[in-house]
């Protein structure tokens, strides 16, 4: 890690290569379902190493701190894109969770029927491959940073076309990740734009004796199965053998300048970690809770929409939309600390 206060020039007496200092490095997966997928593992020096999936529009899989995993992974585990599979809830096949699995870019929520098209769970965006993907990390000033650049389009002939440019940077001896979102509609038609970020936190850092430290204006149960949670959603148990996952929809109140946060905090193991944004480009939080043996994860998802299916938004009078040469923006920071 970086001394503190030392300038660019004193830091490089001490080295012989950046990667004494934390590196980026890219490669290829070779195994199983996961066979042929770029991927590229940042580690910042300070203990934080997360693996980002160009294949997987820039997802984040792994991250852990000091060695200790923050996230939850499904069965599936790293999975090619080749593999999606569209239709009703296939797109659960190849549902990795990690760090971030970005939902959208047209449609998420549950699988409908929308103006006659046909869609699946969750929408397509984290199984498009990332073009002109690029490290950019260098020295900016006495700061090193690590910073991955790359777009994902999501579009077809006669359908809407939404492109966004991500970069996802983290400066060398600090525990920070932050996700930059352009997305701009390039067709010639007004186009449906929905976003959510589903962050997925998992075993050492969910167990028993975490906290959920958020502060909604409004809190509302998806279903009757998340009604007898609704005074419990900060709290959490050990695995159940049986349990229904519950789902809560937060509305976020931000400060003057419309930034908020969520903490996920470990009392035991003494670790936290805090996600901010913006309530201007995502107001809401969808919370899932899922507390099942083997499916033992809490899903933190800020979102531009409530987690509903296209045709529901719709029907709603709800449902975003970006008109052609239209762009939009969001920022997130998340944050590892540690208590003691």
């Amino acid at each position: 890690m970086l001394k503190k206060h030392m300038d660019r020039s004193e830091t490089l007496k001490y080295i012989g290569n950046l990667t004494q200092l934390g590196y980026c490095r890219h490669y290829s997966l070779t195994e199983g379902w996961a066979r042929g997928m770029r991927a590229a593992d940042i580690n910042t020096g300070s203990g934080l190493q997360f693996t980002v999936l160009p294949d997987r529009g820039m997802d984040i899989s792994l991250a852990s701190y000091k060695g200790k995993n923050l996230v939850y992974l499904t069965c599936n585990g790293e999975t090619h894109p080749s593999y999606f599979e569209p239709e009703g809830i296939g797109w659960l096949r190849t549902f990795a969770a990690g760090l971030l699995t970005t939902c959208g870019l047209t449609y998420l929520g549950s699988p409908c029927k929308d103006e006659g098209e046909q869609l699946g769970l969750h929408g397509r965006f984290s199984t498009i491959p990332a073009c002109r993907f690029s490290d950019l990390s260098g020295w900016e000033g006495d700061n090193y940073q690590y910073k991955l650049k790359g777009t994902i389009e999501e579009g077809y002939i006669f359908g809407n076309k939404l492109r966004m440019e991500r970069e996802i940077s983290a400066t060398c001896g600090q525990n920070i990740i932050r996700i930059t979102d352009s997305v701009t509609n390039f067709g010639s038609k007004p186009s449906p734009y929905t976003i959510l970020y589903h962050i997925n936190f998992g075993y050492p850092l969910l167990t028993e004796d975490t906290e959920l430290l958020i502060e909604p204006s409004d809190t509302q149960p998806r279903d009757a199965d998340a009604v007898p949670g609704i005074s419990e959603f900060r709290k959490f148990i050990k695995p159940q053998p049986v349990y229904r996952e519950q789902v809560f929809y937060h509305t976020m109140k931000g400060d003057q300048n419309g930034d908020t946060s969520v903490t996920v905090i470990n009392w035991k193991e003494g670790i936290s970690v805090k996600i901010t944004f913006n309530i201007r480009q995502l107001p809401y939080v969808n919370q899932w809770k899922m507390m099942g043996s083997g499916e033992y994860v809490l899903g933190i998802e800020p979102s531009n929409v409530l987690c509903k299916s296209r045709n529901v938004l719709r029907e709603e009078n709800s449902l975003p939309m970006l008109q052609p040469g239209e762009s939009t923006i969001n920022n997130i920071e998340i944050e590892i600390d540690v208590l003691h």
